[in-house]
């Protein structure tokens, strides 16, 4: 059945769907409240990967967010690499569970070059990815009870500079876009005045645009959040002030940062966006983020690797193949390939054993030949000894007969002479 046949099969098997009048009260409208209760039971994950320059005040923002401390230690400037520190928490709020996890991305931009900077985050992020698709790959699965650590948004902290992006952050992102949520921020904007942030927030966007970078959009589909979402989406990016200093002003503590011009309230949606921020992130749109991070940015990674893996949903005619026999088929390729490589493995074994067995007899007649040229030698020098040794001999007999003469004839002379006196 071809993809065509199969929209086709779908639209008439969704035309054969009748709707039918209840002619009195089932019990299903309970549903929502069914889904509530076992949310609320189960609890909610949240996980938040912090980009920006070390100091930029990325956990002083995260205090100010969850309206707590979190007692994370300052990072150093010296670190040679990227580092990604995740902390998870538990937090709740009435009776409603949170395990939040905060991952902190320690000495990014720090090191002079900087074109490796991005890499650590892109691995951490693909290899959450990877720990929960190996989960749901096994046999006996527990998603259930599975920590899931897949990133669900990503706050990116550009510095107040006034100046525009700059190109690790182009860059980044860039990586990053296909993987994440992004919502770029603007950290300590209270050090830039508010016309000058309209224009850095103008120029931010539009550098964006330019590089086919694509941010985090809140969702406008929701007739009940379209026209907040709609305003959020043009206040993108968000400029912020944390702070973990509580400053009382009128009969209320509030967050507050104190300078000798005067006082910035975090929670004044005149000083600064963080309200809208906390708003959109937490109040209004988490369980989008964590939707779209499911459905959009995890299927486009458990898509490529599936791929890699030879898995595929139809085949070379179009048609649609099922997961088991492409696995089948997946395992014949593979058991073919084995049986092949051992085969080209055995020939390569034989081979190396002939030519091992060529050199051994090489070797060995090398030996024989060195063996009867070192018994020649032998024999030679032997007979070479054998003839000095008759030479010698031959000699020794010689000495001794002209001795033996030598002596005879001095004994004849002696007599001669006595018989004279």
């Amino acid at each position: 059945m071809a993809g065509g046949d199969i929209e086709k099969a779908k639209a008439n098997n969704e035309s054969n769907i009748r709707n039918l009048k209840l002619s009195g009260h089932v019990g299903f409208d309970s549903l929502p409240d069914q889904l509530v209760n076992k949310s609320v039971q189960n609890g909610f994950i949240f996980n938040i990967l912090c980009i920006g320059e070390t100091g930029i005040g990325k956990s002083t923002l995260m205090d100010s967010l969850f309206n707590t401390s979190f007692e994370s230690q300052p990072s150093p400037h010296n670190l040679p690499t990227v580092k990604l520190k995740a902390h998870t928490y538990e937090l709740q709020e009435s009776n409603v569970r949170l395990k939040l996890t905060i991952v902190d991305t320690v000495g990014y931009g720090d090191q002079i070059n900087k074109e490796e900077s991005y890499k650590a985050v892109v691995d951490y992020i693909d290899a959450q990815f990877e720990s929960y698709l190996q989960e749901e790959l096994k046999i006996k699965r527990s998603l259930g009870t599975y920590h899931d650590t897949r990133i669900h948004v990503c706050l990116y902290f550009i510095c107040p500079t006034g100046h525009g992006l700059k190109s690790l952050d182009l860059v980044c992102m860039k990586q990053l876009d296909k993987k994440v949520n992004i919502i770029p921020i603007i950290a300590k904007a209270d050090t830039v005045s508010k016309n000058e942030l309209q224009k850095f927030k103008s120029k931010i966007m539009a550098e964006l645009q330019n590089n086919g970078v694509s941010i985090y959009e809140f969702p406008t589909d929701d007739e009940t959040v379209t026209e907040v979402n709609t305003s959020m989406n043009s206040h993108t990016p968000f400029a912020v002030v944390g702070s973990t200093e509580f400053v009382r002003v009128g009969n209320k503590m509030m967050r507050s940062r104190q300078y000798p011009w005067g006082t910035v309230q975090v929670e004044n949606e005149n000083h600064c966006d963080f309200v809208k921020l906390r708003e959109m992130l937490i109040r209004t749109n988490m369980e989008d983020m964590r939707e779209k991070t499911h459905a959009r940015h995890y299927e486009l990674y458990r898509k490529r690797r599936l791929e890699q893996m030879g898995f595929t949903d139809v085949d070379s005619e179009n048609k649609p193949v099922s997961f088991q026999q492409t696995f089948e088929h997946k395992r014949s390729t593979h058991m073919q390939e084995l049986q092949q490589k051992e085969d080209e493995m055995r020939q390569m074994f034989i081979q190396r054993v002939k030519e091992k067995e060529a050199e051994l007899k090489e070797a060995e007649k090398e030996l024989h030949a060195k063996f009867d040229k070192l018994k020649k030698d032998h024999t030679d020098e032997k007979s070479k000894l054998d003839d000095a040794r008759r030479k010698l001999e031959e000699e020794m007999v010689e000495y001794n007969r002209r001795k033996a003469q030598i002596q005879s004839g001095s004994h004849t002379l002696t007599l001669g002479k006595s018989k004279k006196k």
